[in-house]
């Protein structure tokens, strides 16, 4: 697999930009795992941190879930790898776990959001709300907030895959 990523044109308009931009950073996520096997996806090489590469993908499969499907649709969508046994079992991928199947669960999310969002304008406030937040919010905060969150996680991505094997770069 190869993915490719292309930055938004610099004139487009705001819908375009941040669905681009968005695009942008998933596919970025997608590159930093690239040529890994499933036992380096799932390592967590900077103690004492418990991410992994594997595990972000994961978190980021939740964090799509949740708001596309969750708030914005107010879908019943319960969680999928975490639970009340473990609250943060996104980034606790076992020996069974796969990339294969991570890949598959994240890129099915990524297709939730989009049908999700389409059609809707960026001012369309969300049919419910997050569980930190006291009312809806708009399709252009929650696609902000998936841009700043790629990015945080591109970095910690970016320091993880250093380790692994010393690959660096955009």
């Amino acid at each position: 697999m190869t993915t490719q990523r292309t930055e938004p044109a610099q004139n487009a308009d705001e819908r375009t930009m941040l669905e681009g931009w968005l695009d942008y950073h998933r596919a970025t996520l997608a590159l930093k795992c690239e040529g890994l096997t499933d036992e380096q996806l799932r390592t967590a090489p900077v103690a004492p941190s418990e991410l992994s590469l594997m595990g972000l993908v994961r978190h980021m499969a939740e964090v799509e879930r949740s708001w596309f499907r969750r708030v914005f649709a107010d879908e019943d969508a319960g969680p999928i790898y975490y639970g009340e046994a473990d609250p943060d079992g996104e980034f606790h991928p076992g020996e069974a776990d796969t990339w294969e199947d991570a890949y598959e669960t994240w890129q099915a999310e990524i297709a939730a959001a989009r049908r999700n969002a389409a059609g809707h304008s960026l001012d369309e406030r969300s049919r419910s709300r997050h569980h930190s937040h006291s009312e809806p919010c708009s399709l252009r905060w929650i696609y902000t907030h998936m841009i700043e969150e790629y990015a945080r996680h591109n970095g910690h991505a970016d320091l993880i895959r250093e380790a692994i094997d010393g690959a660096t770069g955009e």
